[in-house]
């Protein structure tokens, strides 16, 4: 008997999905001039057509967000056009596929944004190295205007726009991983002194007129949400964190969300604040659907399911080495192992 993964699952009313199988957003940094998909990615979407849903990689609302090299857009005419061509191949092949909206903040370098500055909450840089590179430095920072944070909004809904007409059947917020919206909402880095900071219904405000502005022009069914309460990526935990994350997660059940989607590496990590993992915390916070992610394997992201710990289940890095890979757990076959050298290629 197949196992219930494989069974079709009705995201809401507007949205059946036809197994609880999603292709996680992964970076694939393939776009082209103009940052629009290229054509290899009409043909690498569409090969993973079987999933219940695809997330797109992340993709960038506005001139300011890149920070990641040759990473596609959604603020262009030609951007757009684009994104028609994999939707249309994807719809053809009857899946379901869901734009991932995203700004790095701070996690950006000169050499993305035409030598300028990237923009943050607060002028609090990340230190490290970039990455994709032989060993640039992360530097400073510039702190957003409060008139330029509601343009963010505003590129933010225009890009939710601009993936609607491109033929999207929804779009995620990515709110995770310490990029832009993570980074509004955490205390590490935000000390804002406006409307958009200085306390925790402050840190809320700009993810929260993101979500309300979107709902509003599209309804909640089509749209989800990214979230890291685990710091482990571009971000640091400071106490109190935590309740910011809890009091989000009440804020969005109002606005009937398609889903709410972990993001993390490595979904086994533990974090004492959260007292288990990060899905187990978006699980016990939110009432409406939740997509497990994180170096799931067939065998783990059935067990979630079997025991209500998530609804659906993220898969990326063995989608990249296995572009029928619902066809192949299916049938209990083996999987080809991912490995670095796949990410040279769109296949």
């Amino acid at each position: 008997m197949n196992h219930q993964i494989f069974a079709p699952y009705k995201l809401n009313e507007q949205l059946e999905l036809k197994n609880r199988i999603v292709m996680a957003p992964l970076t694939r940094c393939f776009a082209t001039e103009g940052f629009v998909p290229n054509e290899l990615a009409i043909d690498y979407y569409a090969k993973r057509s079987s999933v219940g849903l695809i997330i797109t990689e992340a993709t960038v609302v506005h001139e300011t967000g890149h920070g990641y090299p040759n990473t596609p857009g959604i603020y262009t005419g030609e951007q757009v056009e684009g994104w028609k061509k994999i939707t249309s191949k994807v719809h053809e092949n009857d899946g379901k596929i869901f734009l991932q909206l995203w700004h790095v903040g701070r996690v950006s370098h000169p050499i993305y944004l035409d030598g300028k500055s990237p923009v943050a909450p607060s002028a609090i840089p990340l230190s490290g190295r970039v990455p994709r590179t032989d060993d640039l430095q992360y530097g400073e920072v510039r702190e957003l205007e409060t008139n330029e944070v509601y343009d963010l909004i505003d590129a933010f809904v225009k890009g939710a726009r601009n993936s609607f007409a491109a033929g999207m059947d929804g779009v995620e917020i990515h709110a995770a991983n310490g990029y832009l919206i993570d980074q509004f909402l955490r205390q590490q880095t935000n000390q804002r002194k406006d409307e958009f900071g200085g306390s925790l219904e402050g840190r809320l405000k700009f993810v929260l007129e993101i979500v309300k502005r979107i709902t509003d022009e599209f309804g909640g069914q089509k749209v989800g949400i990214r979230l890291s309460p685990g710091a482990y990526f571009n971000i640091e935990h400071t106490d109190g964190d935590e309740e910011t994350f809890k009091t989000l997660l009440k804020e969005l059940e109002g606005y009937n969300l398609a889903y709410v989607h972990t993001g993390i590496f490595d979904d086994s990590m533990s974090f004492d604040y959260l007292g288990g993992n990060s899905t187990s915390f978006l699980r016990k916070h939110f009432k409406g659907t939740v997509i497990a992610c994180g170096s799931y394997s067939p065998q783990s992201a059935k067990e979630v399911i079997d025991t209500d710990g998530a609804d659906l289940v993220a898969i990326g890095r063995p989608l990249i080495a296995n572009p029928n890979y619902v066809e192949l757990t299916k049938e209990n076959k083996e999987l080809i192992a991912y490995s670095e050298e796949m990410l040279g290629s769109l296949e």
